[in-house]
């Protein structure tokens, strides 16, 4: 079983804590191709071109003229250790020993603009770079045409390793098209979190952002190996629903959550 999820915009750089293991992206080769693209671009064009404050974009130029492999300790850091946000609180790597990132580093991707695909561990220098951004390359018009098949290569890779591979979709929709689903080697298993709001099931962003974390974390805890056995899923109220799922999409639920 491989879990994959989004990066998040929000960025930790502060120093990790001593003695967390280490790697390096497996596609930092396409990562430094794309580099020379994103270098020609002024702090404006990067405005317009992201949809970012001038501020943001000041701040991301000089990342992307400061960006130098090789990545070391000391200048750049676990990709699970930096990403912020929804997704990432739920999972609360920040909270994991040594033991729990070894586990996470098997089983979990994050997918990128920049690196394509991260393990948790892979080091990272700060980027900013949406998978949906038009981004014209040497490759294609848009970031889709740019990393082709090697996303879809890297994971089935991965899924290789594995008896009976399931691939479990936690990323987002802009994230998970850089996917060919067609083209992946296992069954591809998409978890969708309601919550109750005004009578009604909905898919309420910030909570299903939130559940995507929380299911991987969940998954780490309970060792889970068989995609099955993540149905058992239970976090802040959320329950599988058989009613509302199919065989491939399940559909978790719950009735109550702060601020409904």
């Amino acid at each position: 079983m491989l879990m994959l999820i989004s990066p998040a915009k929000t960025l930790d750089n502060t120093p990790p804590p001593e003695g967390i293991p280490c790697t390096q992206p497996e596609l930092l080769a396409d990562s430094a191709a794309l580099m020379p693209t994103l270098r020609e671009l002024s702090p404006q064009q990067l405005s317009q071109l992201m949809k970012i404050s001038d501020t943001l974009a000041i701040l991301n130029a000089g990342r992307f003229d400061s960006w130098q492999p090789p990545f070391t300790s000391s200048n750049a850091k676990q990709a699970v250790l930096t990403f912020m946000g929804d997704v990432y609180e739920g999972l609360g790597a920040q909270q994991m020993n040594q033991d729990e990132l070894l586990w996470l580093q098997d089983r979990l991707r994050i997918l990128s603009g920049l690196y394509g695909v991260l393990r948790p561990l892979d080091l990272m220098q700060p980027y900013r770079l949406e998978m949906g951004t038009r981004l014209a390359n040497a490759r294609g018009h848009n970031l889709y045409a740019f990393w082709g098949d090697i996303i879809t290569d890297t994971i089935n890779r991965r899924l290789a390793q594995d008896t009976d591979p399931v691939l479990i979709n936690l990323a987002s929709e802009e994230y998970f098209k850089s996917v060919k689903r067609q083209a992946i080697n296992a069954a591809i298993i998409t978890p969708v979190f309601q919550d109750k709001k005004n009578g009604q099931y909905k898919i309420i962003s910030f909570y299903a952002k939130r559940a995507r974390g929380l299911m991987v974390r969940w998954a780490l805890k309970h060792k889970i190996e068989q995609a099955q056995d993540l149905r058992r899923f239970d976090s802040e109220g959320y329950a599988f629903d058989a009613v509302a799922s199919s065989e491939l999409e399940w559909v978790f639920r719950r009735d109550s959550a702060g601020g409904l």
